[in-house]
């Protein structure tokens, strides 16, 4: 049986890219991968549309979470914490081990914060030193409004804005230095449409005056030595060569798609998917604001989501991703980042119409693979 990734991480990795990478390996203090980095490094800076350095760490996304808390903060700070799902208790998380305090903006799963609070809270309290967010909360399929909050933390020197962009990287528009973000996290195996294993991150000037003052332990992910390195095109620590390698052809293919057929292309996608979940009478989790990453759909009543994913899995070597903590069982989520194309969009939604109609869910059946078609069937 063809097995399909519709997971929001890992993501299917294209071919070519496979083949990249299955060339023979290269030692990482050479001529030859330093200029295989000083391209990656370019094609960086042009997805994050930034002058600053982009730097590229041997770990999953939580790597540069970690790193962006470390580099920043120091002991007894105080964080603002946009709480509105799985990835955003991690931040908070994060935060306590390195005894940096946290307040919780709690947002209720599926919402989108208001940056009228986050606003109201950092008028009321002059000891908050970060705001950290997601700008897309991949377990609950929400696109928070990241260019809001950034205008707000942007006219104060005192504070910095951490944006965990994993799921939101390459996917959707999030200039950093047009909107002032002061750090950015990405991943390889979202968007970039690599295997898991590399981390991405970048820090504005504001978030360097930080990394002066901050007296958190770090080592592997010290920022300092990452930044001295690359402008000798070379990392700190061993570099995952082979994913590097995998790293800069994807970033050619970007640079030949162009920013805005990229970030047009994710929301034609979500758009069908979306439109296609609610034409069978299924409800999206992601009540306003739903990530241009993935889309999550509540299941119908009376039919646990576990159902519906172990049949596409089962039935059609479809693999998509469940709920997690309170979602666990009510919601599916299907991605639709990276290499993931409208002939994949139209089939996962006919194998999810195949699927409830042998469950028992009463609906007009082949009106979600029609209303995806219509819209992905036009350029």
């Amino acid at each position: 049986m063809k097995k399909y990734l519709f997971t929001p991480g890992p993501v299917p990795v294209p071919e070519e890219i496979l083949l990249e990478m299955a060339r023979p390996i290269i030692h990482h203090r050479t001529a030859e991968f330093e200029k295989i980095f000083a391209e990656v490094r370019e094609g960086l800076k042009y997805i994050f549309q930034t002058r600053e350095e982009v730097f590229v760490l041997a770990s999953s996304g939580t790597g540069a979470m970690e790193g962006a808390v470390a580099n920043t903060l120091s002991r007894g700070d105080k964080a603002l914490v946009i709480d509105g799902g799985k990835f955003g208790e991690r931040w908070t998380k994060t935060c306590k081990a390195f005894g940096v305090e946290v307040q919780e903006l709690k947002v209720e799963w599926g919402e989108a914060v208001d940056p009228k609070l986050i606003e109201d809270i950092l008028k009321k309290d002059s000891l908050i030193r970060a705001v950290l967010m997601q700008a897309s909360e991949t377990s609950t399929g929400v696109m928070h409004p990241t260019k809001a909050i950034a205008a707000i933390t942007r006219e104060r020197d005192d504070v910095i804005l951490v944006v965990d962009g994993i799921t939101a990287v390459g996917v959707f528009p999030l200039p950093f230095d047009e909107w002032g973000i002061d750090v950015l996290v990405a991943g390889s195996q979202k968007a970039f449409m690599l295997p898991p294993g590399l981390s991405f991150s970048a820090m504005s000037q504001k978030a360097w005056k930080f990394s002066e003052k901050s007296n958190l332990p770090k080592f592997y992910f010290d920022f300092k030595r990452y930044l001295k390195d690359a402008k000798d095109n070379t990392t700190p620590w061993t570099p995952p060569v082979t994913l590097i390698i995998g790293l800069a052809a994807v970033l050619r293919n970007f640079k030949n798609e162009g920013l805005e057929k990229i970030h047009n292309r994710h929301a034609k996608l979500a758009q069908g998917t979306r439109e296609g979940i609610k034409a069978m009478g299924l409800e999206l989790y992601a009540k306003r604001s739903p990530s241009t990453a993935l889309t999550a759909a509540m299941s119908p009543e009376g039919i646990g989501a576990g159902k519906i994913i172990s049949g596409l899995r089962d039935r059609f070597g479809m693999t998509v991703a469940g709920g997690q903590d309170q979602a666990k069982g009510k919601i599916f989520r299907i991605s639709h980042m990276g290499f993931i194309d409208r002939a994949d969009i139209i089939a996962v939604i006919s194998a999810i119409e195949c699927v409830l109609r042998d469950l028992g869910y009463k609906f007009d059946f082949g009106s979600g693979s029609k209303k995806a078609s219509e819209i992905l069937g036009t350029e």
